[in-house]
């Protein structure tokens, strides 16, 4: 099946974008794991879940477009680490600095996503389900927000 551009270039944005989930996939498995706080564990491995089910989402729509979604790609093995390694947050495993620490990354993540929705090489037909994830982590991140409010 011949890709065209227009469907290599989307392809090349739900790669980006994936990169960003698993990026926060990855922030809130760390995260989880550097709080001393249960409720906080059990919500930050809510989050890391719901990025896996979005990055599955958007394979779906890559492999429907033709295209393989294997990490041929480089895409997944250099993921951007705009979430802080939480291992070098230590101290004492300040759930402040950890909470803080994922609100930064909502931001980059819904910055992306924006990003995504404005670029004219995005097949229109993506447009719901980008916009539907785009919401879905901004609730993530309201979410974020009321429970620095409760520390």
């Amino acid at each position: 099946k011949q890709i065209t551009m227009e469907t290599q270039k989307t392809v090349s944005i739900l790669n980006d974008l994936i990169v960003v989930l698993e990026d926060g996939r990855e922030g809130y498995l760390n995260a989880s794991q550097n709080t001393e706080d249960e409720n906080l564990k059990i919500e930050f491995l809510t989050f890391s879940r719901e990025r896996s089910l979005l990055v599955v989402e958007l394979q779906d729509e890559i492999n429907k477009l033709g295209k393989s979604t294997d990490s041929e790609s480089g895409a997944l093995g250099a993921l951007h680490r705009v979430w802080i390694d939480f291992k070098s947050l230590l101290t004492g495993h300040d759930t402040t600095a950890i909470i803080e620490a994922c609100v930064t990354g909502e931001d980059y993540a819904i910055e992306r996503y924006q990003e995504a929705l404005k670029n004219d090489d995005l097949l229109t037909s993506l447009r719901p389900i980008i916009g539907s994830q785009l919401a879905s982590i901004e609730m993530c991140k309201a979410k974020i927000k009321a429970m620095e409010s409760i520390q």
